[in-house]
């Protein structure tokens, strides 16, 4: 047995001479070498191993997080089974990945492989733990950062480069793993990247804790490509234009007056024009008449309706929660906001530091609908910083640079927030989630949350780096809105840039536009920054932004695809089609007929782009009118999260049954001194009714085949009526009504 021991101890310093690192020889360090091998095949992903519950006896930490806890699982489990000094390959921690002995996970390496030679020799040396003293990773370069791959070149190597504490730096590409965006590339355990298909994508490349992110576009050789971009008209097209070119993509030539004018009414007010609106538009010679309209739109009512619906969405502002008082006034208090240009780092402010009654302080009605800490913390990084930090609350970010500590000293901002409930006259006694009657949102001197790990109180942490604003421990909210609105952040100036962006072009510079990581680069990165500086010069001036968007030729771009383009998602080459939201699905239909539609507990002018919540009436108290039915069939969210996320733009057979033979279509196309009445009675010819029915529907004029066959169609008609009712049916039923060209 002695003997045993000693030739134990005897191996107890092994070193890795056929190491797959560059330069000498280094011992086998269970920190740096097993972790990383157990992390390259996979073993510790969420869907193995690193799994919540595990997967066959066997639990490790969700992407190695926890060192010093793998360590005791592999070699003190299980009886000790899982490695074997005295005979290294024979060890279930080698047999199982070999193949060797059963294993549901299947092969993850051979016995030839680096990955197998790191296991054997760390067994061999005794299986030695993770050490106070061992050095510990400090960087991670790869190169290259940036890949423009043209065919015929259909290959680049990556290059993993670690740095350590002592610093020595080793060559780890073969122990980094690689994990590209979308499944266009076939990437080698050495790092060889083969292109399958054509199209951009990001690779994370990881080692350890530490992830760098590859960005990568492959596109076809183009050898007869000739630029055809339009002149720039200003900084925005600077950048989109210049990486056109370079990626010999040509845009997509700036739409037409009809197309604009529907776009931009949509975009600014969540509306279609008037017939007369988009005509006289169309028809206006001016050469800066795009830049007039942008601007009338941004002092129009509609406006602070459509961007306080937007918002609305985002902070929670429904019945059931807040009840009705408290979303009519947040609502109000919102509108009045964005209808009077509020600064919107002032907007923030507000809600961040929002305490009092929430009737007559509207912005406290934020906390109202977040009940707890981890909730506040959670929406407050979401909304505001671009941060998705709800994966730390259990483990370290697996994505992102954010820890438990960083997720725990943050929802400690939010700990000491408590209410009063002056009254609640809920109806049903057993839902504790009704709230009915006036709330004090308060900050009190107690409360805090503690790390699950360590059981202490965390200190106050803000996420970002670089700030020297101390806290207030007493007004802790004060100082946290400072900071998450201080024109020197420049995460809340990006990401709310990014979110403006956003929702005039259908695609975030940073998509999701609420996931802001390293690991999800921009698409445009110098021009995220530049948003983001025109934002905080601007004095965070909304109108301002969306105007300098507006009138930029990347916005008026034509959806229409050339060859160049069709393939193209994420550099903005042409405008992003996309099927109009329930609101304006609603109010379109209704306003081109010149209708109206019903909505619970609201007057019978109201828009549906002008509700302020989700529910005024519950819906066991009283049916969905017909109006109500469609916003939420072609969804319209009921506001649970703080996501745009929660909003469905995706179409569904049921929407396809309401616009074909549903109740509210029919409804009105039948009312009773609508469009369709005042045309019969007009005693017009033919062509100007299709006229009519063109310029109200789709705000744009007939062309010469659409006159002829809808003109032949109502002379052969014995009923002008219903036949006027066919053809408006017919134009809300196009693609061209439906969605936003």
């Amino acid at each position: 047995m002695k003997c045993v021991w000693a030739g134990i101890l005897s191996i107890s310093c092994v070193f890795l001479t056929d190491s797959v690192f560059a330069g000498e020889p280094v011992a086998v360090s269970f920190r740096n070498d097993v972790m990383a091998v157990l992390s390259k095949a996979g073993c510790n992903a969420g869907t193995c191993h690193g799994n919540k519950s595990g997967k066959g006896g066997l639990k490790l930490s969700l992407r190695g997080d926890d060192p010093a806890g793998d360590y005791l699982t592999l070699t003190r489990n299980l009886g000790n089974r899982r490695v074997n000094p005295i005979d290294p390959a024979e060890s279930l921690l080698l047999l199982k990945p070999t193949m060797s002995v059963p294993h549901q996970g299947g092969r993850r390496f051979e016995p030839s492989d680096p990955e197998f030679r790191i296991l054997r020799d760390w067994i061999a040396a005794g299986s030695p733990g993770p050490s106070e003293v061992e050095t510990t990773l400090t960087g991670l370069n790869v190169e290259p950062r940036e890949v423009l791959l043209r065919e015929p070149d259909e290959t680049f190597q990556i290059k993993a480069t670690a740095t350590f504490s002592d610093g020595t730096e080793r060559d780890v590409t073969r122990l980094a793993v690689f994990e590209p965006a979308m499944p266009i590339v076939n990437i080698s355990a050495d790092g060889e990247v083969r292109r399958i298909e054509f199209g951009e994508t990001t690779i994370i490349v990881r080692y350890l804790e530490r992830k760098v992110p590859i960005r990568l576009i492959m596109i076809p050789r183009r050898e007869e490509f000739v630029w055809s971009g339009p002149e720039p008209s200003n900084f925005i097209d600077e950048q989109v234009l210049a990486k056109l070119k370079r990626l010999r993509i040509n845009p997509s030539p700036v739409c037409d007056d009809a197309v604009f004018v529907r776009r931009i009414f949509l975009d600014l007010l969540g509306i279609p024009p008037t017939a007369d609106e988009a005509k006289l538009f169309v028809e206006d010679e001016s050469t800066d008449k795009r830049e007039r309209l942008i601007d009338r739109l941004l002092e129009r009512p509609e406006f602070a309706d459509h961007w306080a619906l937007k918002w609305s969405d985002l902070l929670r502002i429904e019945e059931k929660t807040l009840d009705r008082k408290g979303v009519r006034v947040f609502h109000a208090w919102l509108r009045n906001a964005f209808a009077t240009n509020v600064p919107f780092d002032r907007v923030v402010r507000e809600i961040v530091g929002g305490r009092g009654s929430t009737y007559s302080t509207p912005p406290a009605n934020f906390y109202r609908a977040l009940r707890d800490p981890e909730s506040r913390a959670e929406s407050t990084a979401q909304l505001f910083l671009g941060i998705r930090l709800q994966c730390a609350k259990c483990h370290n970010h697996p994505f992102d640079r954010w820890t438990q500590d960083d997720y725990y000293g943050w929802t400690n901002f939010f700990a000491r927030i408590d209410y009063k409930i002056l009254s609640n006259n809920r109806r049903d006694n057993n839902d504790k989630h009704e709230f009915d009657g006036e709330q004090l949102v308060l900050f009190t001197e107690q409360g805090s949350v503690k790390h699950p790990g360590t059981g202490e109180v965390p200190a106050l942490r803000y996420l970002g780096e670089g700030e020297s604003k101390p806290i207030d421990q007493n007004e802790r909210l004060d100082s946290l809105a400072d900071w998450i609105a201080s024109p020197n952040n420049r995460r809340f100036a990006e990401s709310q840039a990014n979110r403006i962006w956003y929702q005039l072009m259908g695609t975030g510079i940073v998509d999701p536009i609420d996931d802001f990581r390293a690991t999800n680069p921009p698409s445009h990165a110098e021009l995220l920054t530049a948003l983001g500086k025109e934002f905080v010069q601007s004095g965070f001036n909304l109108k301002h932004l969306l105007r300098t968007i507006a009138n930029s030729k990347t916005y008026q771009l034509s959806s229409r695809p050339d060859e160049t383009n069709r393939a193209e998602t994420r550099n903005f080459a042409r405008a992003n089609v996309r099927r109009l939201t329930a609101e304006q699905t609603v109010d379109a239909i209704v306003l081109a007929l010149d209708a109206r539609a019903e909505y619970n507990g609201y007057p019978a002018e109201t828009r549906a782009g002008q509700i302020a919540g989700v529910h005024a009436v519950r819906p066991r108290d009283s049916r969905n009118t017909l109006a109500e039915t469609v916003l939420f069939g072609w969804g319209k969210p009921p506001r649970l999260q703080s996501c745009e996320c929660e909003r469905s733009d995706e179409t569904t057979l049921g929407q396809v049954f309401q616009m074909l033979s549903g109740d509210f279509v029919q409804n009105v196309l039948e009312q009773q001194g609508n469009l369709l009445d005042r045309l019969a009675d007009a005693k017009l010819d033919h062509d100007h009714l299709v006229e009519k029915l063109y310029w109200s529907i789709l705000n744009r004029p007939p062309n010469s085949e659409e006159r002829v066959q809808i003109g032949n169609y109502l002379s052969e008609s014995s009923a002008l009526r219903a036949s006027l009712e066919d053809i408006a049916w017919s134009l809300f039923n196009t693609k061209e009504f439906l969605f936003r060209h």
